[in-house]
């Protein structure tokens, strides 16, 4: 197999930069070498390094060969770099308060459900309205704020149905599972 031919030519200007004729422009002269060069031919140096490092499988089993770019036919967004980020790193309370309190709005009744008393319950309720119409109140830009305002007494209402009706079926599934035996150890006389 013969040698490329644009390597041969990279070698040759390499072998021949460095002939000096030992006065003390041999370094300028080097550089002005070095800026004589054409962006032609640094093109055709760095293709024929990729070129050979292909043929010797230098890039085969890269992560992503054969899959198409992500995101590579949607529409341009400046901000891609960062949605990506928040995807991938899956980080959450980044964003402006109109998308993340529509976001929270979405889960609250889960998040209320994990408190035990009603108390607790109504301070998360009114914490969440109040920032709600704090958002309302800013003039900072951004989408505006949509979500409503939650009914602290329907909302607690609610919760205390759920509640009961969680209560209820923990009762029959603890009924219906068949009676446990106690460890010899924990039986009393």
């Amino acid at each position: 197999m013969s040698e490329d031919p644009r390597l041969a030519a990279a070698r040759y200007r390499a072998a021949h930069e460095g002939d000096g004729s030992g006065d003390a422009d041999a370094g300028e002269s080097r550089s002005q070498a070095a800026q004589a060069y054409s962006a032609l031919d640094r093109a055709a140096v760095v293709e024929t390094a990729i070129q050979q490092a292909i043929r010797r499988g230098e890039f085969d089993d890269l992560p992503g060969a054969g899959k198409p770019i992500p995101g590579l036919g949607e529409t341009h967004d400046p901000d891609w770099w960062i949605r990506r980020k928040i995807e991938t790193e899956n980080l959450t309370g980044l964003g402006p308060p109109a998308l993340m309190l529509r976001v929270e709005a979405e889960q609250l009744d889960a998040r209320l459900d994990e408190f035990t008393r009603e108390s607790e319950v109504r301070i998360e309720l009114e914490d969440f309205n109040r920032r709600v119409i704090e958002a309302r109140r800013q003039l900072l830009g951004g989408p505006p704020v949509v979500t409503p305002t939650r009914d602290i007494e329907a909302d607690v209402a609610a919760w205390s149905l759920r509640r009961a009706a969680l209560a209820a079926a923990e009762t029959e599934a603890r009924d219906a599972a068949p009676p446990t035996r106690r460890p010899w150890w924990r039986r009393r006389a």
